[in-house]
């Protein structure tokens, strides 16, 4: 038998190339398919979790005025990452090519309105050009809030290196604003409100000398103090029938947004004591979202007629058929009541109708007469002036300001008098029982009831615990 030798099945199995040996049997590859596999799971055991992040990145492209904005897969802050390395020559990009993180505020310019300011002014002022006025202004809807500025607000432009405006932000209140974006040669307009939060609060006050001292004793500012007038003054001349120890208690709501105070929201109910008698309203809206308020039995507070035509006047002289004139010094029938105030105060239409008089009438001076239906018309004299834009056959809502007080024709003083007529026959307006207006439909009646007795329950409860206190 003959035997190979080592040297010769050395040769065989094994060829050296450039100082590395070639494996060449089928066991040699097994095993290092073996160690690779090893290798991995270690790797994979360590850091199980996929180490990648989304990052927004702005790249400055150097002086071709492109800011490409992206969104890359990266891995997360803590593997290791560094973003000057891509940036590097190493990384084979430029290295003029800087990656930084975006801010979506950088381009903005934030205007602060001046007096005197228009939005034309502001926008001569940042560069941009008459005819992008009036192409947003063009746009209509919302925009006419732009025209409506005021010193202290604050305008955010974005515009384009060719001073375009591509964006606009105004807060139009508290609560709204306006968002504009370009769109080729147009403009999308936008507004966005917030809701606020509602806080229901109340309070109680006695009258020791005006309604108003009063009530901002309580903590009521002046609007929620007219409104409460407003929602009694159908029953309750606040001018003349206001006496010492009058009581009233409210619950409204205050208006919160981001937990800061911005103002008043409505009063939900409210009780007025007035010379013992007491008056209560609750406000309800109904499915078809009309809001009014109503007493206990679902009649509406509101009348056909408001008491009186000037709000918080003195009555200088009132109804009466045997009054001697001041100027005429003999006995005159006086068919009305004399409200006196300072000259241009505004006088206002007790109820709806048509003017069927306007102009100078003998000693009533300038004058306008009313016509309410067939039934009732009412006079008001001595203005110092009209309403501008009202003429006779003109139509008048409740509440809408017709004139100004003043002192024409027979007067000693600034003042307006008032005549209340039913079928022609005078009638003291401080007596005459007012036609209501329509109650509340009957189908609603049920919910009215169940809210309005929960409200009420409250406005007991405070008005008692404030009663306590003064007992005290």
């Amino acid at each position: 038998m003959k035997y190979q030798s080592i040297t010769n099945r050395d040769v065989k199995l094994y060829t050296l190339t450039t100082g590395a040996r070639v494996l060449s049997s089928r066991p040699a590859y097994l095993i290092f398919a073996g160690l690779a596999t090893v290798i991995a799971l270690a790797l994979w055991i360590s850091n199980p979790e996929p180490a990648s992040a989304t990052r927004h990145v702005r790249l400055n492209l150097g002086n071709q005025g492109i800011t490409p904005y992206t969104e890359i897969g990266a891995p997360a802050a803590d593997s290791g990452f560094d973003p000057q390395a891509l940036a590097s020559p190493a990384a084979g990009i430029a290295p003029e090519l800087s990656l930084q993180a975006a801010d979506p505020d950088d381009e903005w310019q934030e205007i602060t309105v001046k007096s005197g300011d228009s939005l034309a002014a502001i926008f001569t002022r940042v560069g941009i050009s008459a005819g992008e006025l009036h192409t947003l202004l063009a746009q209509g809807g919302a925009t006419h809030n732009l025209k409506k500025i005021y010193p202290g607000q604050t305008l955010r432009l974005m515009t384009n290196t060719n001073q375009q405006l591509l964006r606009l932000s105004y807060k139009i209140d508290k609560l709204s604003t306006l968002d504009v974006s370009r769109n080729g040669d147009e403009f999308e307009i936008s507004t966005t409100h917030r809701t606020p939060e509602r806080r229901v609060k109340n309070t109680s006050g006695s009258i020791d000398n005006s309604l108003f001292v009063s009530a901002q004793t309580a903590g009521l500012s002046d609007s929620m103090t007219m409104e409460l007038a407003g929602i009694f003054g159908w029953d309750i001349d606040f001018a003349l029938d206001i006496r010492k120890g009058d009581q009233f208690t409210v619950l409204y709501e205050e208006l919160y947004l981001d937990g800061e105070r911005i103002g008043n929201g409505d009063i939900l109910a409210a009780e007025f004591i007035n010379q013992g008698t007491s008056y209560q309203a609750v406000r309800y809206t109904d499915d078809g979202g009309k809001t009014d308020y109503y007493s206990l039995d679902g009649k509406s507070m509101r009348k056909a007629f408001l008491r009186t035509p000037v709000e918080f006047s003195r009555i200088s002289s009132g109804f009466s058929l045997g009054r001697k004139h001041p100027i005429l010094n003999r006995i005159r029938a006086h068919k009305g009541v004399d409200y006196a105030a300072a000259t241009g105060t505004p006088i206002k239409s007790t109820s709806n109708g048509k003017i069927v008089f306007r102009g100078k009438k003998g000693g009533y001076g300038n004058t306008i007469i009313i016509q309410h239906g067939t039934k009732y018309s009412t006079l008001y004299a001595h203005m110092s002036k009209f309403r501008s834009g009202l003429a006779t056959g003109s139509r008048v809502k409740q509440g809408q300001v017709i004139g100004y007080i003043g002192s024409s024709g027979l007067a000693t003083g600034p003042h307006l008098h008032y005549e209340f007529r039913v079928d022609g026959v005078h009638r003291d307006p401080l007596k005459v029982k007012l036609p209501g207006a329509e109650p509340l439909d009957s189908k609603y009646l049920a919910d009215f009831n169940r809210k309005a007795e929960s409200l009420l329950a409250k406005l007991d409860l405070v008005r008692n615990v404030q009663v306590a206190v003064n007992n005290n």
